[in-house]
């Protein structure tokens, strides 16, 4: 089977969606299908070896200059090839430029336009580069923020498209209006423009369904799956000071100030172990200030010397960072439809405390590997912690079922097979 799996580039940023396509990609390549990774907007970062193409369509500077500057709209080939050359997509990707939903409505209702968009002329580039190569059996875009791609990639080369949901609600629901409800309306639009959606959770299955009005037996279920090399997969019986770890992307919405407040919570209460925070992550620019405040909120309660950031590993240190947990919560303050970080974690033989909502209650209650408390709850936050941290059969019991359930539901060999049957299946649907 011949595939092209589009993924969008988070520029120097580690990102869920783009591990996913990458360890998706690999996976299938050594299933001996004809895999090609293209990336879109800049070249993709991840932790393992990268599989994608070093061609990038929909060029970040090229969009972007043809959003705002219409003279960019119509420039010829040989000027584009110069702001969608690689180095000039890389640096333009190392200057953390502020990517904010709240004022990007516009160019992703242009974007979600397809041909009827500013960026008319990236559909055309887009096209003319694909039509060399040999013809694909199924084309694959990452996410509905690219669905507007569907009809003119359809029309094109005549093959099943499928579309993957993994994230995009955060994106649109920060809109500003009335971007906000024309992107929710042209996705609406071009969901019969896509033969199937593959989603990375029942949850957001069930979800997403409802948000975007796709029809349900529409949409496939393919959990997200992690490479289990180098993870650990039992816990480590350890001793004080006992670690409260946090790794995801430092941001608002993931919540490393609602831990803060557990812990500090935590640290009140008598017949406490001597415990630690450590947090890892990447930190984009704009989240400075958020971070400043989080580190003021535990110097203020006097734990400034108990508190440690790790910055944002590569996969060697990422896993050791992870093994050094005794339990991880990443409190996120909305429905998270993936949980990656939280299987990392798990794979390692860590316990966690998650809020129960979105994907965090479906992997906690498949694997039996941690809590459920009251969401946006600091209190219930630390409950759980609390238990963890002083039952300490009752921990290790749960960080071997999160490892074994890991190996069980959420490896990269089950995410493959389960996309290799959808992905089969359209292709032979198309011949």
């Amino acid at each position: 089977m011949r595939l092209l799996h589009l993924t969008a580039g988070a520029a120097e940023m580690y990102c869920g969606s783009c591990l996913r396509d990458n360890a998706l990609a690999s996976a299938l390549k050594r299933r001996g299908h004809d895999v090609v990774l293209m990336p879109v907007y800049t070249p993709t970062t991840t932790d393992e070896p990268n599989v994608s193409a070093s061609h990038v369509l929909f060029g970040g500077v090229s969009v972007y200059l043809e959003q705002n500057v219409p003279l960019f709209r119509h420039t010829p080939a040989f000027l584009d090839r110069i702001w969608d050359s690689t180095a000039v997509l890389k640096f333009a990707s190392g200057r953390q430029i502020k990517v904010d939903p709240a004022v990007l409505g516009a160019m992703t209702v242009s974007m979600l336009k397809g041909e009827a968009g500013f960026q008319r002329k990236e559909v055309q580039k887009m096209v003319r580069w694909l039509e060399h190569l040999p013809r694909f059996d199924v084309i694959s875009l990452p996410f509905s923020l690219l669905i507007g791609l569907a009809r003119p990639l359809r029309e094109a080369f005549r093959v099943p498209i499928v579309c993957s949901l993994q994230g995009e609600d955060l994106f649109l629901e920060q809109l500003q209006q009335p971007w906000k409800d024309e992107a929710i309306d042209l996705i609406k639009r071009a969901v019969a423009d896509v033969d199937v959606f593959m989603s990375v959770s029942d949850w957001y299955a069930d979800f997403m369904a409802g948000y975007l009005a796709i029809p349900r037996q529409k949409i496939e279920v393919v959990p997200i799956g992690i490479n289990l090399e180098g993870h650990r997969g039992e816990p480590a019986d350890k001793f004080p000071p006992f670690n409260v770890g946090y790794f995801g992307r430092v941001a608002p919405e993931k919540g490393l100030h609602l831990l803060a407040d557990a812990y500090i919570k935590l640290c009140q209460r008598a017949g406490v172990p001597d415990t630690r925070l450590i947090a890892g992550g990447y930190l984009l620019a704009e989240h400075v200030p958020y971070f400043e405040g989080v580190k003021r909120r535990l110097t203020d309660a006097g734990l400034a010397d108990q508190f440690f950031y790790s910055g944002s590993p590569e996969r060697a240190g990422k896993i050791g960072l992870l093994q050094r947990f005794t339990v991880m919560s990443m409190p996120a303050t909305y429905d998270e439809p993936k949980g990656f970080t939280l299987i990392e974690a798990m794979a390692n033989g860590v316990p966690v405390v998650q809020p129960d909502r979105g994907s965090f209650r479906e992997i906690v209650q498949k694997t039996g590997g941690g809590l459920l408390v009251k969401p946006d709850d600091p209190d219930a936050l630390a409950d759980g912690l609390f238990t963890l941290l002083t039952d300490r059969p009752r921990a290790l019991a749960m960080g071997q079922a999160a490892a074994d359930g890991v190996a069980r539901h959420y490896t990269v060999d089950a995410m493959a097979t389960a996309a290799e049957r959808v992905f089969t299946t359209l292709a032979q649907k198309g011949h």
